[in-house]
């Protein structure tokens, strides 16, 4: 039996939406909390945030956490936030209190750099009670370690490694939850969910560039 195409409604304005790849949708998504998430957008702009069709939002970025960020991102999204609360830089019982702090504000998971310790790691887990993403870059990385510590999700960002590393981890582990970056195409998007990612995370382009193309528009 044919499904039904689902309707779409759009504002009169609120027509040029930021759209993830459509590769994205082969995935089979991970159930948080009675929500299925394929796609994250990784980004921390509020107006891309406002204006995309993404399950959720990754908001990681290179510098210390501050709860003033996470509070906006979450206040005014649509969508769920996962909050990236340190792991390299900021270690130790400040990464506690920021996955303590985000959670109160609403943030549906935190999300922990490669460099962080078990230790630490398993105390943020202890601290909260939302999903632990721990982020995974280096093939050599110890899983069952970081599964041991508390982290519910893997996060997979090894460059053009990135599907070869989720093969792997796929092989041993055949339930653990994979997020995995899905590269600049939809050939690498569709690479990564055949190696085995549950989702995938995209970097959308800059407003400056989305922005530009509107320009060029306008011009001719």
């Amino acid at each position: 039996m044919e499904k039904n195409p689902a309707p779409q409604i759009q504002s009169s304005l609120r027509h040029g939406i930021l759209k993830m790849p459509a590769e994205c949708y082969a995935a089979s998504g991970i159930i948080v909390n009675g929500r299925r998430i394929k796609t994250f957008v990784f980004t921390t702009d509020l107006a891309i945030i406002r204006n995309c069709d993404a399950d959720a939002v990754f908001a990681v970025y290179p510098f210390t956490p501050q709860q003033a960020i996470s509070e906006a991102i979450i206040k005014h999204a649509y969508i769920p936030v996962f909050c990236g609360v340190g792991g390299g830089t900021t270690r130790g019982l400040r990464t506690i209190g920021l996955a303590k702090d985000v959670e109160s504000q609403g943030a549906m998971g935190v999300i922990m750099n490669a460099p962080i310790t078990n230790l630490n790691l398993a105390a943020v887990a202890a601290a909260v009670d939302i999903p632990v993403i721990i982020t995974v870059t280096r093939m050599n990385t110890d899983i069952d370690a970081r599964l041991n510590a508390g982290a519910s999700i893997l996060n997979v960002a090894c460059a053009t490694q990135t599907p070869e590393i989720v093969a792997a981890i796929r092989k041993e582990r055949p339930d653990v939850p994979i997020i995995a970056s899905g590269g600049p195409t939809g050939e690498t998007i569709r690479r990564t969910i055949a190696a085995g990612a549950n989702a995938v995370t995209y970097t959308p382009p800059s407003t400056a560039e989305l922005f530009k193309r509107m320009m060029a528009g306008y011009r001719e």
